[in-house]
């Protein structure tokens, strides 16, 4: 089973973007980031057309997850437990950043696919947020290790996990995403018995998921890699391979990110 994530960054802004890659790459399952629209207004029958099941958790403009998938899905859950209270203005649970669905394939796997807060600027609200939105994905994280199955935890994470992620790491070191503090919560998540399934497969510099649309970061290889596949043992074991698409980026309307992938014996 092969199994992308992709921030398309605008589901109708590159409708033909994401279909073409569809049609060529041909995942089996496509864990989607910033689709940036509500749920009834997403174009599912596209999808659909082309042999994908479709779920989303959706928000108006910005935001917002799917999974398409030619698989069957299972137990459908939206939103990320324990946001009632906790967050930006108790408002938690109004950003759709997180979809859950088990996918059965030759075995079943829990995927959960989600679009973590950026959290600038740094320091304030918006970095609090980000680090008590971890919390709670650390919490369901070790719920998913406890039931002791295949699941994995895949998106754009916001989070640059080391100085070898960025082409430049001195130019984030003020940024949300490569703060001491957000790397720590990564790696929290991380040490519960995860495994960061590119590093499993990949070592060394110069592996980029991202490439910011101005200062022609893309021509100059000016990229960071924050998205990224998390498994549980049991779906680790399952593990095939592990890498970044990145050519997408270089073609027409492209998002600024580009597709991860794993393969797994399911």
């Amino acid at each position: 089973m092969k199994i992308a994530t992709f921030n398309i960054n605008g589901v109708k802004a590159r409708i033909g973007a994401l279909t073409d890659w569809l049609s060529e790459s041909q995942p089996d399952v496509a864990l989607l980031q910033e689709i940036k629209s509500v749920d009834e207004n997403f174009p599912r029958e596209v999808f659909e057309d082309m042999g994908y099941n479709v779920e989303t958790h959706g928000q108006k403009g910005f935001n917002g997850v799917a999974i398409l998938s030619k698989y069957p899905l299972e137990d459908v859950t939206r939103g990320l437990p324990g946001g009632e209270g906790t967050g930006r203005d108790g408002a938690d649970d109004e950003e759709a950043r997180y979809i859950e669905a088990t996918v059965v394939g030759d075995r079943a796997v829990r995927l959960c696919g989600l679009y973590l807060p950026n959290g600038n600027p740094a320091p304030g609200p918006k970095f609090d947020y980000k680090l008590r939105w971890m919390e709670r994905l650390e919490a369901r994280a070790q719920e998913l290790l406890e039931a002791e199955e295949p699941a994995l935890m895949a998106g754009d994470y916001n989070i640059i996990p080391q100085e070898e992620d960025a082409a430049r790491p001195d130019a984030w070191r003020d940024d949300a995403l490569f703060r001491p503090e957000a790397r720590a919560a990564f790696r929290k998540i991380l040490n519960l018995g995860f495994t960061e399934a590119f590093r499993a497969r990949t070592l060394g510099p110069g592996h980029y998921t991202f490439w910011d649309y101005q200062a022609g970061a893309w021509n100059r290889n000016d990229g960071i890699r924050i998205d990224h596949f998390l498994l549980t043992p049991q779906c680790a074991d399952l593990l095939r391979d592990c890498w970044i698409e990145a050519e997408v980026r270089g073609r027409e309307k492209p998002s600024d990110h580009v597709p991860v992938w794993v393969d797994l014996a399911a």
